[in-house]
């Protein structure tokens, strides 16, 4: 599924973010980038030891900000790290840190140039955010952004399975 808005085609596919060939993509991080399970993890192994080498340089990233490497051997040119929020009820900023961990990936992207990027769905997997909410607020920040800016092009969230992409496709129709 797909969308245009302004000028930036929103996107929804299912798939491994690390076979994207788009300017860059989004990894899913902790805050000492460290390296990890899921999306991180295959992120890293995929990506080889340049992208871990530049992370540690780095040092850490705040939830909800982002930070940019190499992206090593994939066919990503740049990893943009970003750190979601662990989903502790809902309570505790949750919706306003994951939504920045978005706004913050695409304004870096902006920053740098780059012309498209593919996002997974952040901290919907051991970070336990429930994937229709997170969905939605992944949905919302990518929109605002293309909302007011024009220099990316592409932004696609690569999905894992098809559940996901599914409520993901369901929140998409209800924001448009």
């Amino acid at each position: 599924m797909q969308a245009t808005v302004n000028q930036t085609i929103i996107e929804l596919v299912r798939g491994d973010i690390t076979e994207e060939e788009t300017d860059a993509i989004v990894n899913a991080a902790n805050s000492r980038l460290a390296g990890g399970a899921g999306v991180d993890g295959a992120i890293h192994r995929a990506g080889g030891p340049a992208i871990m080498a530049e992370c540690r340089k780095i040092g850490g990233c705040p939830t909800g900000e982002a930070v940019i490497t190499t992206g090593g051997r994939l066919k990503a040119r740049y990893v943009i790290h970003t750190v979601g929020p662990v989903y502790r009820g809902g309570g505790h900023g949750e919706a306003r840190l994951l939504s920045s961990a978005y706004a913050s990936s695409l304004k870096l992207a902006k920053r740098r140039g780059l012309h498209s990027i593919a996002f997974p769905a952040i901290s919907c997997g051991v970070y336990g955010y429930p994937i229709n909410e997170a969905a939605r607020i992944a949905l919302s920040a990518c929109l605002d952004f293309a909302g007011e800016n024009t220099e990316i092009q592409l932004i696609r969230h690569v999905l894992f399975d098809q559940n996901t992409c599914d409520i993901f496709a369901v929140e998409l129709r209800k924001l448009l």
